[in-house]
């Protein structure tokens, strides 16, 4: 690896930092805790185009220079890596770079309800997370797998972009597959799982129709798909799903849906006490009243039914955060 021109990969560290965005011809930020905090002076745009070739080759430089964007991981000498996105604003070169924890989390770390992971131990259907970027989703998703690779001799198949936690195969077996170098789209990465032999699938990001039906398919036919998808809560991503079909598919995946969905943990980071962020959930688990709702298109009842049945471990953002403040996670009034 060639010399570390890269002052702020060290700093990021140092600071305990999530994110690093550059941008050329303005101050360096750090995201801290989920605020930005600009680090040093004016960094020209020679110096920006200096630290991508640090993580670009050229043939992924000249790709970056003809469509504006591209996206890859980075690793340090020490095993520390970044998924990074490439861009170019004000026609001048800008990256923003996501660090990703050395270690695999475990359940605890993520603090993911047990009745989360008893719902994937049934082995099919669909379990999404959704949420904003950067609010933890694929760090629960880890999170579940490390759990499956611990206890469960599955197959485990991983579609993501890029690869962010490498997973060394303990009791299961698990491949992961990096868009663009070991499939050259979800559609096509999932439309040969099936020969594959999956127990367990997880699609780093349900980005458009044809993965999303894709999934639902998978989720039917015996298999478990966990997935994510950018939107905010339970009652959008049911809304966001079926809208991205054609009106004369939507009754039908409304009914596949209220088959094979499991649960929508919806989740966001909020400060927690003494420093650092910790995760604030919505879970809605599937059952008749859910079902019911999903096929009948009266997606605005789900808020009533996420506050009427705690029982069941479903929970609203309201409700979590009160059970933050009673633990002393976060300091009351966030």
């Amino acid at each position: 690896m060639p010399e570390m021109k890269n002052p702020l990969w060290k700093m990021a560290l140092e600071k305990n930092a999530s994110d690093i965005h550059v941008v050329s011809d303005n101050v360096p930020m750090l995201r801290i805790d989920g605020v930005m905090v600009p680090v040093g002076g004016l960094i020209a745009a020679e110096t920006v185009e200096s630290y991508i070739h640090e993580f670009l080759d050229e043939e992924d430089y000249a790709k970056f220079l003809k469509v504006g964007d591209i996206d890859c991981a980075y690793s340090l000498d020490d095993g520390t890596r970044f998924r990074i996105n490439v861009h170019q604003a004000m026609k001048k070169p800008a990256f923003s770079a996501r660090l990703i924890p050395n270690q695999v989390p475990t359940l605890e770390e993520v603090a993911l309800p047990q009745h989360v992971m008893d719902i994937c131990r049934s082995r099919d259907g669909l379990v999404l997370f959704t949420g904003p970027t950067g609010c933890g989703k694929s760090t629960s998703l880890a999170g579940i797998i490390n759990q499956f690779n611990i206890e469960s001799a599955v197959n485990i198949i991983t579609l993501e972009d890029p690869i962010e936690f490498f997973f060394k195969s303990d009791k299961s077996l698990i491949r992961q597959r990096e868009l663009g170098t070991d499939f050259p789209t979800f559609p096509e990465g999932l439309k040969h799982m099936l020969r594959q032999d999956p127990d367990v699938i997880m699609v780093g990001e349900m980005r458009d129709l044809d993965t999303i039906a894709l999934a639902i398919t998978l989720a039917e036919t015996g298999h478990l798909v966990l997935a994510t998808l950018h939107t905010p809560n339970t009652m959008q991503t049911i809304d966001r799903i079926i809208d991205v079909f054609p009106a004369h598919q939507q009754t039908q995946v409304r009914y596949e849906l209220s088959l094979c969905l499991r649960a929508i943990i919806a989740q966001r980071l909020v400060p927690k006490k003494g420093g650092g962020l910790i995760a604030n959930r919505e879970i809605l688990i599937k059952n008749p009243a859910v079902s019911n709702i999903i096929r009948e298109q009266r997606t605005a009842e789900l808020p009533s039914v996420l506050q009427t049945s705690e029982e069941e471990g479903m929970i609203t953002f309201d409700r979590d955060l009160k059970r933050l403040m009673k633990e002393g996670l976060v300091e009351d009034g966030e």
